[in-house]
């Protein structure tokens, strides 16, 4: 699934390619997309409607058009593409907007699984978005924030892939965290000292930075608009490193599961 390194490298791509253009038509080829409203009044609702700007919150990228916002997650393995009208369309092309300069937005999506709101720019509350935690550089990203959000008896590697605490942290993220932190991610989050939290926000901030700086991280189907792919994956540390030798002590990296996520660690640096 694109974490938010990845939907802000797609969200980047987007903005140089379509902001400032008119959604002049739109194709509803799979309408499980569409989460809301239903899809003939989406149709209605989004042609002739302007891409103003295009942002990002937590891993859902917001299209911010003349009369409403169109909320976009891509879920496990949705993508954007620009094609001509004359372009082949592909079985996994779901939604296709047309464009005043005689190009398409397309939404590609193998496994059909992303989503689309379209809501009016007050009703941001009748999407998942209104249920989203800080973002990672929000200054209200505290020891104290932590101490309260974490104070559970839970693994850590579950907390933070709760996105009502912090928005954005995803599988692989998660691992590269803790690790450079140097926390088990099996750990209690009612168990983590002032410094673990402070650690977390650092590595968070330092580790999701590196990513977007990289395009994010290309592991399985994952690129950004057009096909192109992220380089942060040549600089995992654990992730996907199983019986790789730890970066720090050498040791093993042991993959283990924790609350059905693949959770790769060092067992020595991460006690």
């Amino acid at each position: 699934m694109p974490e938010l390194p990845e939907v802000e490298t797609v969200k980047n791509g987007l903005i140089k390619k379509v902001k400032g253009r008119k959604i002049i038509g739109c194709q509803v080829l799979y309408k499980g997309i569409i989460a809301y409203p239903e899809t003939e009044k989406f149709i209605e609702r989004i042609t002739n409607q302007t891409i103003k700007d295009i942002k990002r919150r937590g891993k859902f990228i917001i299209f911010e058009l003349d009369d409403y916002n169109l909320i976009s997650h891509l879920r496990m393995e949705g993508k954007y593409f620009i094609k001509s009208p004359f372009d082949e369309v592909s079985k996994h092309d779901h939604v296709i907007f047309s464009l005043d300069n005689n190009q398409e937005l397309r939404y590609n999506d193998t496994r059909k699984f992303g989503k689309m709101h379209l809501v009016k720019k007050d009703e941001l509350d009748k999407t998942p978005i209104s249920k989203l935690g800080l973002e990672p550089w929000d200054k209200a990203l505290t020891t104290d924030y932590l101490k309260q959000k974490l104070n559970k008896k839970k693994a850590i590697k579950t907390l933070l892939l709760d996105q009502t605490i912090i928005s954005g942290i995803g599988n692989i993220y998660a691992d590269e965290i803790l690790f450079l932190s140097k926390i088990n991610p099996e750990e209690s989050g009612a168990n983590l000292t002032t410094k673990n939290l402070e650690d977390i926000i650092k590595y968070t901030q330092e580790v999701l930075e590196k990513a977007i700086s990289l395009g994010g991280t290309t592991i399985h189907t994952y690129t950004a608009v057009d096909g192109i792919t992220g380089r942060f994956q040549q600089e995992l540390l654990v992730h996907g490193k199983t019986n790789l030798p730890c970066p720090n002590c050498h040791k093993p990296i042991k993959k283990i599961v924790v609350n059905t996520r693949g959770t790769y660690y060092c067992p020595n640096c991460q006690k």
